[in-house]
């Protein structure tokens, strides 16, 4: 893998799809910055990934079966990038990185009710548990549940600029090539 991996060719980002993706997430930051909710509109897309991954997890134990709901929020969008990766899609594996990154601001809303738990939860059947009261109660950390949050939510924000600045630095690093 790793040789197919060295031997991609990346497609060239052009000055007006850089600048049009950087305009796109910048204008997604500021929305996000603004947001009080803890709860993005894109987030109700990234919830039926995260209720499919506790479906898909269930094989696997009460434990991953409740992690595998965050699970499925990080795994499709880190498919969707080795994808592109793998094809050399410069601006599919930027947004599928931004993507990813932007999923753990949610899930470090959630985390930071894990004591708290006043957030409105879905899923199926009549016990829905708190995926992550449930598991850092299970860790020994629910005490840590605000800290960790705002390690995960400190991580999303990086991993979305990251993904900005790799784009950019794509862009510069291809000659330019498709501007030529």
């Amino acid at each position: 893998m790793f040789e197919e991996w060295n031997a991609v060719e990346w497609k060239p980002v052009s000055r007006g799809a850089l600048v049009a993706w950087l305009v796109a997430y910048g204008l997604f930051l500021w929305y996000a910055a603004r947001d009080t909710e803890g709860f993005l509109a894109i987030d109700h897309v990234n919830l039926v990934f995260h209720e499919a991954g506790h479906m898909f997890f269930t094989w696997f134990g009460h434990t991953i079966m409740m992690l595998g709901g965050t699970l499925g929020e990080l795994l499709v969008p880190l498919g969707v990038g080795i994808y592109f990766a793998l094809r050399g899609e410069t601006a599919g594996v930027a947004f599928a990185a931004f993507w990813c990154s932007e999923n753990l601001l949610y899930i470090a809303t959630y985390m930071a009710d894990a004591r708290v738990m006043e957030l409105p939860l879905v899923g199926v059947g009549d016990t829905v548990e708190h995926d992550w009261n449930f598991l850092f109660s299970h860790w020994g950390v629910l005490i840590h549940d605000r800290e960790i949050a705002g390690v995960t939510r400190t991580l999303g924000w990086c991993g979305m600029v990251a993904a900005m600045a790799w784009l950019a630095w794509m862009h510069f690093r291809t000659g330019n090539r498709a501007d030529a």
